[in-house]
This record gives C-alpha cells, sequence and structure tokens, in this order.
C-alpha cells in the first residue's frame, strides 16, 4: 500500500486553540470533584486549583449524592464525575442528584469524567442526567474548555 503524502514546507501554527484554553480562567468556580481513586483525585484536584478553582472532593457516588443535598443550593457550579465508582457509580449518583428534591437538582451541571470514551458512553452519560462528557486521562485544556461552558457571570 502507498500512501501519498506531500510535506508542508509553510506550516501554519494553530496558535486559537492552546491560546484559547490558556485564556480560559476557573478562577472562583466552586468544583466538586467524584472520583474513587486517590492518585486521581489528587490529579484532578492540583490542575483545577492551581487554575483558581475551589474543589470539593467526594470519594463516590453516594458521598456525592450526601455532599450535594447537604450543601445550599448554588454551592457548586459544576460538578465532575467519575464514571465507575464503588457504592453509587456515576451514572446513579447523577439520577439521585436529579431526583433530589433541591431547587438545583435539574441545573447543576454535571460532567461525567471517565477513560469510557465511545460514542455509546457519551449517550449513557446523557441519558443519566449529565450535561457533558470529557476522557480520562485529564487533557487540562479540553477541561478548562468543557468547564468554562458552566462559568456563572
Amino acid at each position: 500500500m502507498t500512501l501519498p503524502f506531500t510535506i508542508d514546507r509553510n506550516p501554519q501554527t494553530h496558535q486559537g486553540d492552546d491560546e484559547n484554553a490558556s485564556d480560559i480562567s476557573l478562577a472562583g468556580m466552586s468544583i466538586m470533584l467524584v472520583e474513587d481513586n486517590e492518585l486521581n483525585t489528587e490529579i484532578a484536584r492540583t490542575l483545577l486549583e492551581n487554575e483558581g478553582a475551589q474543589v470539593t472532593c467526594a470519594a463516590d457516588g453516594q458521598e456525592a449524592v450526601d455532599l450535594f443535598c447537604s450543601k445550599t443550593p448554588g454551592t457548586f457550579d459544576v460538578i465532575l464525575m467519575d464514571v465507575m465508582m464503588p457504592k453509587m457509580n456515576g451514572y446513579e449518583a447523577t439520577r439521585a442528584i436529579r431526583l433530589s428534591d433541591r431547587p438545583d437538582a435539574a441545573t447543576v451541571p454535571i460532567v461525567a469524567m471517565t477513560a469510557n470514551a465511545f460514542a455509546e458512553d457519551v449517550q449513557t452519560a446523557k441519558e443519566a442526567g449529565m450535561n457533558d462528557h470529557v476522557s480520562k486521562p485529564i487533557q487540562l485544556d479540553i477541561l478548562k474548555e468543557a468547564l468554562a461552558k458552566y462559568r456563572h457571570g
């Protein structure tokens, strides 16, 4: 098999993508990070806090639901929800949050964070009530772009 390729003698750099991601500020955002793996939690928390976000962690879906329900409505700008967790997975936790009687239960943005990145995984996340989907391992620029959609003000 032969594939014809030509060498671009004048490559254009795609400045827009990286510059746009670096311009996105997470300063002041309140994020609930739901992740059962301690190393993943530490990495994500550090990345988010270095970008100025306030991060509250939950170690599983049940803890996330309890934490969400115990806080004042509007406490969290967004919830980053791992999908595969013990006790209660991310889909079940999302459904429980959406069905709670809190005023912000239907509107709090929930973003799936998972290594499962096939189209059917994204669809399953949406059907569970999640607003968005980012794949692991976390790429900061992609995560920032996803979170920027849910920034207030």
